[in-house]
């Protein structure tokens, strides 16, 4: 099965900081390639992949954008797009930053919620920076936690004209075993037809020594029934994945998921929903 990556990081520290990665084993040392996430993946068949922005420091976010994109620039690099930081909360530089990224092509934008206070995506000011990208045609990344997530859905029914992605099943928190309130999240958010749900990430998230398709499964099954095959797209999360057992081991417990499906419906997830969402 042809897969599009909808959710690569990339890690250059020669080029970048990555704060928030510091105290993260086992991405706290060291990069992380195009190189590295070529030769990892050979043979699994990905068709293509969207480099995510990776959480750098405030500095660096739009210097980010500018290095990967000369990476992706590359011969052969199997880059289809960039899904690159903004920041909707600014009045002032925000217009700027989207017309400069727009004319670079980019596929999508992201703010990471999760590690801001509750009210700043509830700002007029966020939510309308955020409606400009709808026009402009491009989709947004929406970076909640799980006891984020009615405020994810108050933000998606204010831009409901625009295409919304939520990111790692909206981080359902396994390891603790608790799905009832996060699976009640994931239905009204469900509801909402213009959000689209990412299958990502939930290796992570499972206690440390438990990933594995059978521990994962209530939950991505709750997110299939919730979303269904036309609304979710993959991603690999790497290398945060390496907080689980890998990239390759995520690929083939996806091969599983996927393996469960009609071939049209595990395709659409796979690859096709993704090359519409994000005009690859």
């Amino acid at each position: 099965m042809d897969l599009i990556d909808t959710h690569q990081h990339l890690m250059y520290r020669d080029h970048l900081t990555y704060s928030w990665a510091d105290n993260f084993p086992p991405i706290d040392k060291g990069d992380f390639t195009l190189e590295n996430y070529s030769e990892l993946t050979k043979g699994f068949e990905i068709k293509g992949t969207l480099f995510m922005e990776t959480g750098v420091d405030d500095s660096d976010y739009k210097k980010e954008a500018k290095f990967i994109k000369s990476v992706m620039d590359q011969p052969d690099s199997n880059i289809k797009g960039l899904i690159v930081s903004i920041r909707p909360e600014e009045e002032s530089s925000f217009d700027q930053w989207l017309e400069e990224t727009i004319a670079m092509n980019v596929a999508g934008y992201r703010r990471i919620c999760h590690v801001m206070p509750d009210e700043l995506s509830q700002t007029a000011v966020f939510r309308n920076n955020v409606k400009k990208i709808g026009i402009a045609g491009k989709p947004f990344d929406l970076c909640y936690l799980p006891t984020q997530l009615k405020i994810a859905a108050e933000f998606a029914k204010e831009c409901d004209q625009m295409d919304l992605v939520l990111n790692h099943c909206g981080v359902p928190p396994i390891a603790s075993g608790e799905i009832n309130e996060w699976g009640k999240d994931i239905k009204s958010l469900s509801e909402l037809p213009n959000v689209t749900c990412k299958l990502s990430g939930l290796m992570a998230y499972c206690a440390p020594g438990t990933s594995s398709y059978e521990t994962i499964k209530p939950y991505v099954d709750h997110a299939l029934e919730c979303f269904g095959p036309d609304r979710m797209v993959w991603g690999s999360d790497y290398p945060v994945v390496n907080a689980a057992k890998g990239i390759q081991e995520w690929i083939k417990v996806t091969n599983q998921i996927l393996g469960q499906l009609s071939a049209d419906e595990a395709s659409k997830i796979a690859s096709s929903n993704a090359e519409r969402l994000y005009k690859i």
